[in-house]
């Protein structure tokens, strides 16, 4: 513990008061603080280095382009990416979300006969399916639920057990050989529980569907190598991972990258244009990248990803293992529900909770006035929350910075909702 004290010493917005009270930020699945490392990165981008890149010759841009393209190694490292000697396999996006529309439209395109024969494996039509699952962030379910809508292809969902985990034992069955793409979490951002993926994404390639994994919730808090794990497509955020807002990953793998045609045109993405034909398009990654990067964003992003590695993904988990376990102390509090599993095992520091008799709006309100930051809503979920029985839920969630004082503090507030509104 007193070593991510000094951890959390680097996060100069914690350092503040909330209505008088020191800042006890526990909405890190929503977005997380950023240590002073990362936020000097962006800054000296800015003061030494601003300039458009893979675009000029002068000083400024070749700066700017190394600085750019050795963030882009950096975060591939994070996740066991290729990167170098055209083997990129990370597409900067404008984040998770922007990812995740980027490659729906790109499979609608070939689904449309673009991209010549090689992008024809990733063609979609009527009668095909697309699998997705209840427990999905709406990022996830809207861009593929509209993909199937575009090509007449259905939509099938894998269905969650009484804690909220996705029945990842039904794969035989959801998965059928009409399946072409199989987009899921690898965290609930609501639940905090780690899909068991291993059967989906064997059952998956047996088949021959693709697999699209949402890592924004495992990225920042578990070891993930997309490699290992044997994912066609990935994506995630910086601003989760203690980066910068405004930036996020495609991953997929080299070969499918190269098959796959763009979905977004303009500057930096054409190698050849034309009047009277078609262009002639860039290699990955710069075929997905049209107009201008987010390069200031990019650079604080593999700061942050250096960061998390210095630090060490395992060295996080047992961390934040030891405050999970005292988070899930709000299920035996009167009148307190946890959504999703209620011991520690096979999840992360992420809680939705119910407070009986009480609006989620009302509970974050009564914490927030003693300096307690939680998220509240239906986070973007709702079929999950569905599942539950719910529209919506409070949610705490913890990060790097965390302490046990802080949940505990937590613990008393959510112990005191229920008698201040005389519940």
């Amino acid at each position: 513990m007193d070593e991510f004290a000094q951890v959390r010493a680097q996060f100069p917005i914690l350092k503040q008061q909330i209505h008088g009270q020191p800042l006890i930020y526990l909405d890190s699945a929503a977005t997380a603080q950023k240590p002073q490392c990362v936020i000097d990165a962006e800054s000296h981008f800015y003061e030494y280095e601003n300039a458009g890149v893979h675009r000029g010759t002068h000083e400024l841009a070749a700066r700017a382009t190394d600085a750019f393209d050795q963030a882009r190694s950096k975060v591939a490292a994070l996740v066991g990416a290729q990167y170098g000697d055209g083997l990129e396999e990370i597409i900067v996006t404008g984040g998770a979300t922007a990812g995740l529309n980027l490659l729906a439209a790109a499979l609608s395109y070939a689904s449309q006969g673009r991209g010549g024969s090689a992008a024809q494996q990733f063609a979609i039509r009527e009668g095909d399916e697309i699998v997705v699952s209840e427990a999905e962030h709406h990022s996830v379910l809207l861009p593929f639920q509209e993909l199937s809508y575009r090509t007449g292809a259905k939509l099938r969902w894998f269905q969650l057990d009484q804690e909220g985990r996705i029945r990842s034992d039904t794969a035989e069955q959801v998965i059928t050989e009409r399946t072409k793409i199989v987009a899921i979490t690898h965290i609930s951002n609501v639940t905090g529980a780690v899909t068991d993926i291993a059967p989906i994404v064997r059952r998956a390639h047996e088949v021959g569907a693709f697999v699209v994994l949402d890592a924004c919730q495992s990225v920042p808090h578990i070891p993930v190598d997309f490699h290992a794990l044997d994912v066609d497509f990935a994506v995630w955020s910086a601003h989760k991972m203690y980066g910068p807002t405004g930036v996020g990953f495609l991953y997929g793998k080299r070969a499918l990258l190269e098959a796959l045609p763009p979905a977004s045109f303009g500057g930096s993405m054409v190698e050849l244009a034309f009047m009277d034909r078609p262009a002639q398009y860039m290699a990955p990654p710069a075929r997905f990248e049209a107009g201008t990067q987010p390069v200031a964003q990019m650079v604080a992003a593999a700061t942050a990803a250096e960061w998390l590695s210095e630090i060490g993904l395992s060295r996080i988990v047992t961390h934040e293992k030891v405050l999970s376990q005292e988070m899930l102390k709000l299920g035996g509090i009167e009148g307190i529900r946890i959504l999703g599993p209620s011991t520690g095992s096979g999840r992360i520091g992420t809680v939705a909770f119910d407070v009986d008799g009480v609006h989620p709006h009302d509970v974050g309100q009564f914490v927030d006035a003693r300096g307690i930051g939680i998220r509240v809503g239906h986070h973007c979920a709702q079929p999950v929350h569905r599942h539950f029985g719910l529209y919506s839920s409070s949610r705490a969630s913890i990060g790097v910075y965390n302490t046990i004082d802080d949940v505990d503090k937590l613990l008393n507030a959510v112990s005191d909702v229920r008698s201040f509104f005389r519940v």
